[in-house]
């Protein structure tokens, strides 16, 4: 083969190289572009206020918009009695976001650097930004307490899914009353049988937050197992209470949790069930929701919870009663990270 034609097959490989590439990133533009045009048969959205002061509009649920359109990613507000109506989107975009006690916390992309990055971002009822701290990984879970005096947040800083064992985590709890911030709840004492306990492989995720303000529950890693522990921000204190406990959800009337448990024989990549565990006996039951639930759940009520499923346009949110009874029920189309108010 002469030089001269190996340089034309040299030339004409890099060329279709070149042509492959270009094609993939137009077909990817093209997809993300989707997202931007409105769905035939979606949801009705339309940009207006959205509130999450208890006394506004009625029982209402805020979330974040997941229909393709503008307002896609934005939080948005729609009637607790009818979910599938009309949606009234924000104009703030939030990854995850929950609010109760008048305040929210959104943790999103902050785009206002080199590169890109996240923060937290706690909002007022009129969705202002109150205060913004930087996050050091992607954000997966938030939770604010009844009264709206804690801010609770967790990101990821190896890995992306709690479906494995190869990932960890941080999670950082803020007082709003003090402005304190707990950056890594790993500084805390931890008691695991009743005993002072330490490991490098500790992680927190998925906390919890009582009504006095003070208590809350999450869930610790160690050691290849999952604790549920009980923590006191007073004394800077977990106590392992029960194995076998992840992403926990305290009901309102804080007496039980709702909890995702790794249930033996179900496939690596979706290991759960939803249970609920009443705190003072130890007593669990499964509840009637069968698929594999990768979510902190919310309750709506003293009776329901709600969580998110993939969907055909991101995720879906459904409800299932919390004492074992019923079947789970489709809530709400496109969307995601859902907070009750009024």
């Amino acid at each position: 083969m002469t030089l001269q034609r190996r340089i034309l097959i040299l030339v004409t490989a890099v060329t279709l190289l070149a042509a492959v590439g270009v094609l993939a990133v137009v077909r990817a533009s093209s997809r993300a572009a989707e997202k931007d045009h409105v769905r035939a048969g979606g949801p009705s959205v339309t940009p207006g206020a959205v509130s999450l002061a208890a006394g506004d509009g009625g029982r209402r649920i805020v979330f974040r918009n997941m229909a393709w359109g503008p307002h896609r990613d934005e939080l948005a507000t729609a009637l607790a009695g009818s979910p599938e109506g009309a949606r009234t989107a924000s104009g703030v975009s939030c990854l995850r976001f929950y609010a109760a006690g008048s305040t929210g916390i959104c943790l999103q992309a902050d785009r206002s650097g080199v590169q890109e990055g996240y923060r937290a971002v706690v909002l007022d009822a009129r969705l202002k930004e109150v205060s913004a701290h930087p996050l050091g990984g992607l954000p997966t879970r938030a939770r604010v307490s009844p009264g709206g005096h804690l801010a609770a947040w967790t990101v990821f800083v190896g890995g992306d899914s709690y479906a494995g064992t190869n990932f960890s985590t941080r999670t950082s709890v803020l007082d709003l009353r003090t402005g304190r911030l707990e950056a890594s709840l790993e500084d805390f004492t931890i008691l695991k049988e009743g005993k002072p306990y330490r490991s490098a492989d500790v992680n927190f995720w998925g906390v919890t937050f009582a009504a006095d303000e003070r208590t809350f529950y999450a869930t610790l890693a160690t050691g290849g197992r999952t604790h549920l522990v009980r923590g006191d921000l007073g004394e800077r204190t977990v106590t392992t209470l029960r194995e076998n406990v992840e992403c926990p959800s305290l009901s309102p009337d804080g007496t039980r949790v709702v909890f995702k448990k790794r249930v033996p024989g179900l496939p690596v990549e979706a290991p759960w069930r939803l249970y609920a565990l009443v705190l003072a006996s130890g007593a669990e039951t499964p509840l009637a929701e069968e698929r594999s639930v990768d979510d902190q759940v919310v309750w709506s009520d003293d009776r329901t919870v709600v969580y998110a499923l993939p969907g055909d346009f991101g995720a879906d949110l459904y409800s299932v009663p919390a004492d074992g009874s019923g079947a789970p029920a489709r809530l709400m189309d496109s969307a995601l990270a859902p907070a009750f108010l009024g």
